[in-house]
């Protein structure tokens, strides 16, 4: 029993010197602190600032409209080519509750709900193709795979048919009226490349050492005669520099032009023969015909 006494009193007093302990470095620690921190410190001057004046205006949606339209400008929408647009199916999403259809064999389903038109596509297994989707009531097509795939096709031979618009090119060639039989026909070949291509040629013939412009004239003529049914004159051989040169613009032939000389030529080769050979062909083909005849009896 006095050992327990004991015991407890020695506890008591090792508790009581650790809260004093405690107590004792607890101050110094914040005395070093405040000696530390305070001389840091400065006086902060609160001043006072200016007031700001916030504009605020009533919500408008008249009046921000406007506003947007002077401020900002109005960008130019590009136009819808439909020719630029590939042929094919629009799938399920119908843009129109309203559309005029027309059946896969060209039969004319008069105006039709876009919910009815899907049904019927599920139910024969078809698809939608826009036909003018701009009109008052678009109009579409049902039409199978086997039919759009060879739309495409007819689509892409009359793009690649469709002549290409565009700047036209201009070659230039200068020659000397001195050339050469060899190179002229090299050059003339070199012309007639070109004018394949759809491309004009600038011809210039100078004048060499003795010359006068009827050489020139005749140059410029011998080549064009040379290559009828490729070339004709844009501007007609014309004196340049003083009468020292000649050029012309050379272009391809337009169809119409060719039709006109392949008829011109003809009407030539007609009146070149004689009543004699007309008649004298007339017999051959009558001897002709009666020699087949008479194979086929025999």
């Amino acid at each position: 029993m006095s050992a327990f006494c004991f015991r407890k009193l020695i506890c008591q007093a090792t508790r009581n010197e650790m809260n004093c302990l405690r107590r004792y470095f607890g101050l110094l620690l914040a005395q070093t602190m405040i000696k530390t921190t305070l001389p840091q410190l400065r006086p902060i001057s609160f001043a006072r600032r200016a007031s700001m004046t916030i504009r605020i205006r009533a919500f408008s949606s008249s009046g921000d409209a406007a506003e947007e339209e002077k401020g900002t400008p109005e960008r130019k929408k590009k136009k819808d080519d439909p020719s630029a647009r590939t042929f094919g199916s629009i799938g399920r999403k119908i843009p129109h509750r309203l559309i005029h259809v027309i059946s896969e064999s060209g039969e004319d389903l008069g105006t039709m709900h876009r919910a009815d038109v899907i049904r019927i596509m599920d139910e024969r297994g078809l698809k939608l193709v826009p036909v003018r989707e701009n009109a008052d009531t678009p109009v579409y097509q049902l039409m199978t795979g086997k039919q759009i795939h060879e739309e495409q096709l007819k689509h892409r031979e009359m793009k690649k048919a469709k002549p290409k618009t565009g700047p036209t090119q201009i070659k230039e060639l200068t020659f000397s009226v001195a050339i050469a039989k060899h190179d002229l026909e090299t050059k003339r070949k070199q012309i007639q490349l070109w004018l394949e291509k759809k491309h004009h040629v600038r011809i210039t013939v100078q004048k060499g050492s003795t010359d006068d412009g009827t050489d020139k004239q005749q140059i410029l003529d011998r080549i064009v005669d040379s290559m009828p049914e490729t070339a004709t004159f844009v501007s007609k051989p014309k004196l340049i520099k003083d009468g020292k040169a000649m050029m012309c613009v050379l272009r391809p032939t337009s169809e119409k032009e060719l039709h006109e000389y392949k008829q011109k030529q003809k009407r030539e080769t007609l009146k070149d023969v004689s009543p004699s050979d007309k008649e004298s062909g007339l017999v051959e083909t009558s001897s002709s015909m009666v020699l087949r005849k008479g194979e086929e009896i025999n």
